[in-house]
Formats: C-alpha cells, sequence, structure tokens
C-alpha cells in the first residue's frame, strides 16, 4: 500500500511481480493468497466504525482481496505472465470461482493462480486461508511474505531487544504466543505437517531465494521439529 496507508503502491506491486515471475520462470508452481489490509481489515473496521457487523465488516475485507487481486493480475500479465484468478466469493464477471481441482490444473498448465475472496466466510483470517488453500492444493510449503525479515520474540520496532529467530515449532509458536500467523493457521498446518517460511518481501530477491533452498537463511521457518 501506498505510504499514506491505503491504496496501492504501483512501484511495489511491479516489484512484487517481477520476483514472482522469476520464481515462474524457474518452473516452480505458484499459488498467491492475497489480503486487503491495504483497503479495509474485518476485524479493525468493527472495532473503529461501532456500527459495523463483525460478518459484515469481514465480507468487505474478502471483497478487498479481489480487488487486490485483480490489480495483481493485470500487473503480472501485462509483464507477460499467464495467471487466473479464483474468489471463494462468486464474482463471475471478474475472476472464476475457487474450484480445487481447477486450481490444481490451472498450477500444471504453469499458471499463476491468485487466490481472492478468504475462505468465504467470515470469521477467518487471510492466514487460515491460506493455510487451507496450500494444504487443498497439496503444496510443499506456505510462505508468508510480510514486512519483517522473521518471527520475533517482540515487536523489533518497537523492542530492540526483541530476539529473531531462525527456526521454530509449531507447539513453540503457539505456547509463546509469537505473533507468526493466528492459531488457527498454525493449528491447520500442525496438524498436516506443512511448513511455514516467515520472510521479508522487501528485500529485492527474497521470493527466488525462498524458493530455491536458501530459506533458513532469509527468515524463520516453523515446521514439526523445531530448531536442532
Amino acid at each position: 500500500m501506498r505510504e499514506s496507508g491505503k491504496g496501492i503502491d504501483v512501484s511495489s506491486l511491479k516489484s512484487f511481480c517481477k520476483e514472482i515471475l522469476d520464481v515462474s520462470g524457474k518452473g516452480i508452481e505458484i499459488a498467491l493468497v492475497i489480503g486487503g489490509g491495504n483497503i479495509i481489515r474485518g476485524a479493525k473496521a468493527t472495532q473503529e466504525s461501532g456500527l459495523l457487523h463483525r460478518a459484515t465488516a469481514d465480507y468487505m475485507g474478502m471483497l478487498s482481496t479481489v480487488i487486490n487481486a485483480l490489480a495483481l493480475q493485470d500487473a503480472l500479465e501485462s509483464m507477460g505472465a499467464e495467471t487466473r484468478v479464483m474468489s471463494a466469493i462468486e464474482a463471475e464477471a471478474v475472476c472464476e470461482p475457487y474450484i480445487r481441482r481447477r486450481a490444481l490444473r490451472h498450477l500444471e498448465r504453469k499458471r499463476i493462480v491468485i487466490l481472492a475472496g478468504g475462505t468465504g466466510h467470515p470469521y477467518f483470517s487471510t492466514d487460515t486461508t491460506a493455510a487451507l488453500r496450500a494444504m487443498e492444493i497439496n503444496a510443499e510449503i506456505l510462505m508468508k511474505a510480510t514486512k519483517v525479515d522473521g518471527v520475533y520474540s517482540a515487536d523489533p520496532m518497537k523492542d530492540p531487544t526483541a530476539k529473531r529467530y531462525e527456526h521454530l515449532s509449531y507447539m513453540q509458536v503457539l505456547k509463546d504466543r509469537l505473533n507468526v500467523m493466528d492459531t488457527t493457521a498454525i493449528s491447520l498446518c500442525m496438524d498436516n505437517k506443512l511448513p511455514i517460511l516467515v520472510f521479508s518481501v522487501q528485500s529485492p530477491g527474497n521470493v527466488l531465494r525462498a524458493c530455491t533452498g536458501e530459506a533458513r537463511r532469509i527468515g524463520t521457518l516453523v515446521d514439526e521439529k523445531g530448531p536442532a
């Protein structure tokens, strides 16, 4: 989003698309679950307005992910990629409905699949959507590209003594209430032994590094074993 905290920053969008194309060029199948916080966050909107029901605000948030998905699709296609946007909330005028087998078929054909509309239900986060979709499409790893370079013991922007972790177990994340993803998403990944990598998307080349074996050097890996 722009420095104002809202909307879509074109330069950031272009930079991210280039990274995705670098990965796709290696023959790696990519599915992107996109959020909508640059437009509206459901829970926050409910708290701040004092008027919106949480379910309504969450649906608004899910619709905002469709807006972002369309922007990402157009940007990727302008750079030569073949993409498909699939939404859990039907919006047939602009994208396909999410159907698992169809998503797998698109991936087999090396299309970049952009998954929008959240889970299609309120009270679930984008994190949970990402975990759910990753398991549905048999992903090898769930990668959370964010603004920090991994998982910390506290907010590094507020606490200069915060410790950065390179490797964690699911149980440690849940026990210590570390701010990786919400507990529902972590539990889903733990139950299905799906590893999670949290890394910074703001460092050029990190997406490709994460996908080509340098995961432990660029972020925090969360899996069943945890640190040795």
